[in-house]
């Protein structure tokens, strides 16, 4: 009996013991499948043996789109994660919920963790921030588009330079043609490259209301000339195959791969699967064209990805894990080898120089040209980024009206009223959750 009594004490103090020094759980929640999930779960398992009070469970939930209404309903099930991953299309409905999101500043302030947001990439954290320049999430897998070009294609084309605005395009495209090609160029993502970076990179603004950062009553505005003419001369390349339409998002990637174009605007992160589905095949990377009948010089273009939004509801204890966390996410090795690894752009100046200092861009020629792109100019008004409420929905309606125009069913002109118009009343239906 005595022994027992002995034994059921040890076990107590062991249990109260192993209690007192258990981590506290931070929830994650993302929407990166595949390699990058590996990769995110890699950073946590990392981050989780650094230290001994925080343990960070990264939880993946589909989509972009998947994890943010999963997010939402959690939220109002009382049941949602510290941390999610929202693509940045998602800012102004998370903006928009001021009820259900920790702004990052005030979260480090809070905790009392070290945080200097000028040490961030201005082109990257720009889209994230208040108009008081208060960051309010943290800036995660950041990518922008850039054109990859078959260098073997231009060989035997005989073109020596690479095109840098849209003139040069359609020249190099007929050359191409000419020398064999299928077609001359492609596009992913096309209201991201076609209407949203087009406008970024020649300095035209997208909206009203500086591109919808000035808050609500925002309008549409990218059926004015500059928009009409470009979507006008795509719609007259597609039909002599100098442009070819291969989907939405990145389904139009096969195009290039095959060597059926010889170039592509697409993802900076998505130089991975390009050297994945064309190994032997010598690619180059540059920056997005621009019309030089618009501007001299082009502006930097704006960033897609995701970004960290912290959701209220939990402990102190948790939100310090956190704030740790975002530190130790944010160093230069993490940041250094995230981008490296991915093809994200790296969020500090230090990942940057980091990566310089390896070598890593000697070694990889063209993995720098997203990076330059981004920062060799101070952003404008026009190209600090966009910040509209069910811009996913309206996107979808660019797509659409952009594809009839590709198909020769409707002119430039009036897609893109149809999308001004419809996309407006998405941002009026958003405005109405507001009040």
């Amino acid at each position: 009996m005595y022994m027992k009594k002995i034994t059921g004490i040890v076990v107590a103090a062991a249990l109260m013991s192993a209690s007192a020094h258990a981590k506290t759980e931070v929830e994650w929640w993302h929407a990166m499948g595949g390699t990058l999930g590996e990769k995110v779960n890699e950073i946590a398992s990392d981050f989780n043996a650094s230290q001994s009070e925080y343990e960070i469970k990264p939880v993946y939930k589909g989509t972009y789109a998947e994890t943010m209404t999963s997010a939402i309903a959690a939220f109002r099930a009382k049941q949602q994660p510290a941390i999610v991953q929202v693509f940045e299309v998602g800012t102004a409905t998370m903006m928009g919920a001021k009820k259900a999101i920790y702004p990052v500043h005030e979260l480090m302030a809070d905790t009392k963790e070290s945080f200097d947001p000028n040490k961030y990439l201005s082109a990257v954290t720009g889209y994230y921030t208040s108009n008081e320049g208060k960051m309010l999430s943290m800036p995660f897998n950041s990518s922008t588009p850039v054109l990859y070009y078959n260098k073997d294609m231009f060989a035997n084309a005989g073109i020596k330079s690479v095109p840098k605005t849209w003139k040069e395009m359609g020249e190099a495209s007929q050359k191409l043609l000419k020398a064999g090609a299928h077609c001359g160029f492609t596009t992913t993502w096309q209201s991201w490259t076609q209407i949203e970076n087009f406008g970024a990179r020649n300095n035209v603004a997208m909206a009203d209301n500086n591109n919808g950062f000035g808050g609500l009553n925002t309008k549409f505005t990218f059926n004015k000339p500059a928009f009409v003419k470009h979507i006008n001369q795509m719609s007259e390349w597609a039909k002599t195959d100098i442009f070819k339409y291969g989907g939405r998002q990145s389904t139009g990637m096969p195009l290039f791969y095959t060597q059926n174009c010889a170039m592509t605007m697409g993802s900076s992160a998505g130089l991975a699967g390009i050297k994945a589905n064309m190994e032997g095949i010598n690619v180059g990377v540059a920056q997005l064209p621009y019309d030089d009948s618009l501007v001299k010089k082009p502006q930097n273009t704006i960033i897609g990805g995701a970004s960290l939004w912290v959701l209220r509801g939990h402990s102190s204890e948790e939100y310090k894990g956190v704030a740790k966390f975002f530190s130790y996410l944010s160093s230069a090795a993490v940041q250094a080898d995230w981008h490296q690894f991915t093809g994200y752009l790296p969020i500090t100046q230090d990942a940057y120089q980091l990566t310089k200092k390896q070598g890593f861009y000697e070694k990889n020629p063209g993995t720098d040209v997203a990076v330059l792109q981004m920062t060799s100019v101070e952003p404008t008004v026009n190209s600090k980024g966009i910040r509209f409420g069910n811009f996913l929905q309206t996107r979808d309606i660019i797509n659409e009206q952009l594809e009839a125009v590709w198909a020769g069913k409707i002119s430039a002109q009036t897609a893109l009223d149809n999308a001004v118009k419809q996309g407006n009343e998405e941002l009026r239906r958003f405005e109405r959750t507001q009040k």
